[in-house]
Parts: C-alpha cells; structure tokens; sequence
C-alpha cells in the first residue's frame, strides 16, 4: 500500500447515522490510515425527496465525537471537491451521455401508467414482479425500440426521460470482495437500473462509480446491503473504460439483532431498551448522552465483526489503527450486546485519569444541581471511578459526599438495633473529636471502640455506613468519613441516633 490509499465514507442525509453507519465509517478510517492513506466524508445528497435538514450536520458531528476526523469533507474541502454529490450535478449527464453513445445505456421515455401497465402484462405465476429489463425493455417507449429521429425530437423537445443501463444478457459479472473472495453475478437477473432521473440528478448507481472515479478513491467498505447492487457498479467501471483502476470493495457483515435474528433496526433498541445513534436524533437518545465515552463506543464497535487474532478485546483508536487488518473481519454478521458494551465503557471509565473524566463528571452533577469545584470533586471521583459504568452513574455514586441522603435504607439497620449500638457510637464521636483526622486513625479508633465494647465490627460497620451515605454502597467508610469531616460525621450519625 502506499499513500494513494483513499476511502470515502458517504452517507445520505436523509436521518440519523445508525450503528452500523458508524461502523463503516470507522472501517474506512482505520484501513486508510492503517496505510497511510485519506479518509473523505462525501455526502450524496441527490435523493431530495428524502433529504431531511440538519442530518448532514448530525453525521459531522457524530463523526467528530468519534475522533473518526476526515481529511478532506464539506467542511474541510480538498483537491476532490466538491464533496456534496448535489454541487456536482453538472459532472453527471456527460458520463451518462457517453455510455448512450457508447450502446450501454439507453434513454427511456416511460411515464407512469407506462410502467404500471409493463407490471399488469408481464406479470405471471413464475414472474409475479415483472422489472425493466431484457424481457421488458422492447416493448417500452425507450431510445431501443424508437428511430432515432423520434428519440432526437422527444429530447429536443424536453420529453421527461431518464437514462437506464443496459444490463447484457447470459454473462457473469464477476468482481473479488475484500471479505468475501470471489463473487459472480448472472446479469439475467439484474434489472435495467436508472442511472439519470428525469430531473437530471443522477442515481446512486451512477453517481457513487464517477464520484469514486473523479475523487480516485482506491477501496470502498459498505454494508453487505449494497452486495446486489455491486454488479451493476462492476459494469459501469468497465462501460466507462475505468475498469483496471476500480477501487477493490469490502462488503461489511451486518449487525445484527441480540439474537441473531435480523439486522439490528431503530425498534429493536426502543424495544429492548439500548441506543442505536452515536448522539441523540430526532427524539431518540444516543450513546453519549446516555452517558458513554467516544473511545469505549469506538472499541466496541470495532470489535463488532473484527479482531486482531488474540484475545484482546481493548484498543484505543491508536492503536486500531495499528492493528487493522481487513482480512481479519468477519463474513459473518456480529450479534449486538448492549451488556457488552457497558462493559466496555465502565473498563474505559476504571482505566482514565480522573482529571481527564472530571468535565464530563462535572457537566453530570451540574445537571443534578450538584456545582461543586474541581478541587472539591476530584479526590471524590477518584474515590468512586471504579463504580462508575455511565456517567450519569457518577451522580448516584458521588451526591451523598456534598449532601446528606434523603433515601436511607432503615430496613437493613432495623431488628438488628440496640441500646448497645447507641452507646458505641455516642463514645466513637467523643473520641474521634480529639484526633488527628485521617482514614487510618479513624479506623484504628473504630475497631478499638468496638472491641473494648465487646460489638463485632460488621454490626456496627454496616449502620455506620447507612448513616453516612443512605445505603449498603460506596467506596471505603473511613475514606467517606475522612472527606466529610468531623462536624459532618457527626451531624450524620447524630440524626439517626
């Protein structure tokens, strides 16, 4: 490989970016700098009925949460450009043009009840959707079955049209697939595919080969969706006379539903409860806002369909890149486990440097009501990191070190209470007025208590614990109490007394 490897990811803005988008996405971004290569982000945005406003943006900047940053894009530019398909319209009729000149594309002047009427009289038993292809074509109103006289006035004219391919009869349109080896597809089963609608915006077919051509992109991943439309691009190459320098495609496995049965849908995570969009859209959450960090998201979903052949399972982007190799992904499609997935962000949440989690943390106790400043919040979440799976849970696992609880759980305390317990606590505030305050001195004193009074340490260890937090959770009790201070232990213990 060398530096004229160049991967595109190009997504339509007509919705949120799903999982398996973002996959993609990252699959072309490793490859290409694995190789030293370019990543470009190329919106084709030509299917206008279905354009939805502010989906490009979505998809920059989920990307950019990602650190999946391109190197040339809308935004970026490049020597590419442009790298909206809508502001090269004037590049795709010449092409299509050509392939009409050249006798692999035709134009068809079908309207409507022309191609529902194609439908009604070749529909049959063995053929119940008749399509327009080699058995349907000669009985169209097509530039094959016109003189060219009548095809020259109705063009002249501005006769609605479109320019459809010319599918060959009885070949095998073969291509090698970067995962899937060697694959051949009988052209008598492919349909004679719009390649320029009638309002002169080209389809996907014909866009994403010149596009791909012109921008010289050298591999394209996409999802193993797109592996019927391949032989109809395989075509276009060699028809456009680009066919030695095709790029090489990889057709990623699927993800799927939890159990494996189907491709992982936007109702299968309201369902079952998970997010499928990196950021929120359109109503649905999204995995930052549910509280996960960019690069565990990033790691688990490249450990959905690949691996590096070891038992690794923890990479930082860093080392993706390193480690990426297409060979190593899946044919197969790659179940999705949300529980997977959370642990993959509480291990990212143990291995950071608290300083480096502090924004995030602070932007989430914020959001409780909770303004605390960083010297204040710090040493708590280095203390409670390790609990942490969202970040969210920060909250949950931190408030009771600035405010007393209000839930406390008394049914754990309760039939296990004596006037025994009363006094060992009445005597530990005494002593613990007059000492140096520190989690080891607080421990030595609260075992030496208890054992001149004869309490075993569990049943004087566990309500000291719900008097202080509310519960039977948190980190150290004497790490707790060493942060409160002595005048809040004190107060805290003095009001379940």
């Amino acid at each position: 490989m060398s530096d004229n490897v160049r991967l595109r990811f190009a997504p339509s803005p007509t919705g949120g970016l799903h999982l398996g988008g973002v996959r993609t996405a990252l699959f072309s971004y490793l490859f290409a700098k694995h190789h030293h290569g370019a990543f470009v982000l190329r919106i084709e945005d030509t299917d206008r009925n279905r354009f939805v406003e502010g989906a490009e943006e979505y998809i920059t900047n989920s990307l950019v949460w990602c650190g999946i940053v391109p190197d040339e894009s809308p935004e970026k530019g490049g020597d590419y450009g442009p790298y909206r398909q809508s502001e090269r319209k004037a590049n795709y009729r010449q092409y299509a043009e050509q392939l009409v000149e050249n006798g692999y594309a035709y134009y068809a002047f079908d309207t409507k009840e022309d191609l529902e009427k194609m439908r009604a009289d070749f529909k049959s038993d063995t053929n119940p959707s008749p399509q327009y292809d080699k058995t349907t074509r000669m009985s169209m109103n097509n530039s094959l079955t016109l003189s060219a006289e009548e095809t020259t006035k109705l063009l002249d004219t501005n006769t609605p049209h479109v320019i459809r391919i010319k599918v060959p009869e009885n070949e095998s349109i073969r291509f090698n697939d970067m995962i899937r080896g060697d694959i051949a597809n009988d052209s008598n089963l492919l349909d004679d595919k719009v390649l320029l609608k009638a309002d002169n915006m080209p389809t996907y077919h014909l866009a994403v080969v010149i596009d791909d051509y012109l921008m010289k992109i050298s591999h394209v991943f996409r999802g193993e969706e797109w592996l019927p439309s391949a032989p109809i691009h395989v075509l276009l190459w060699k028809y456009l006379g680009w066919e030695d320098i095709a790029p090489q495609w990889a057709h990623l496995p699927l993800i799927l539903k939890p159990d494996g049965k189907g491709k992982l849908s936007k109702r299968d995570g309201e369902r079952l409860g998970f997010p499928v969009f990196p950021l929120s859209w359109d109503g649905h959450e999204g995995y930052k806002e549910r509280g996960f960090l960019a690069d565990a998201f990033v790691n688990m979903l490249a450990a959905l369909g690949w691996n590096d052949g070891t038992e690794n399972e923890m990479f930082s982007l860093a080392e993706l890149i390193e480690k990426f190799d297409s060979t190593r992904i899946n044919k197969a499609g790659a179940k999705f486990n949300y529980e997977k997935a959370l642990w993959y962000n509480a291990e990212y949440v143990k291995q950071k440097e608290a300083a480096e989690l502090l924004p995030a943390v602070q932007l989430e106790l914020k959001k409780a009501g909770l303004a605390k400043s960083d010297e204040e919040v710090l040493p708590v979440l280095k203390m409670v990191q390790e609990r942490i799976t969202l970040l969210p849970d920060a909250v949950k696992e931190m408030h009771y070190f600035f405010q007393q609880p209000t839930d406390v759980d008394e049914q754990s305390i309760q039939g296990k209470w004596s006037d025994a317990h009363a006094t060992f606590y009445a005597a530990l505030l005494d002593h613990w007025g007059s000492i140096d305050w520190n989690k080891e001195s607080l421990e030595t004193t609260f075992k030496e208590i208890a054992k001149a009074q004869e309490m075993k340490i569990g049943a004087v260890m566990l309500p000291f614990r719900v008097m202080l937090v509310g519960g039977k959770f948190g980190p150290g009790v004497f790490d707790i109490a060493q942060f409160l201070g002595f005048e809040e232990v004190k107060a805290r213990v003095s009001k379940y007394l």
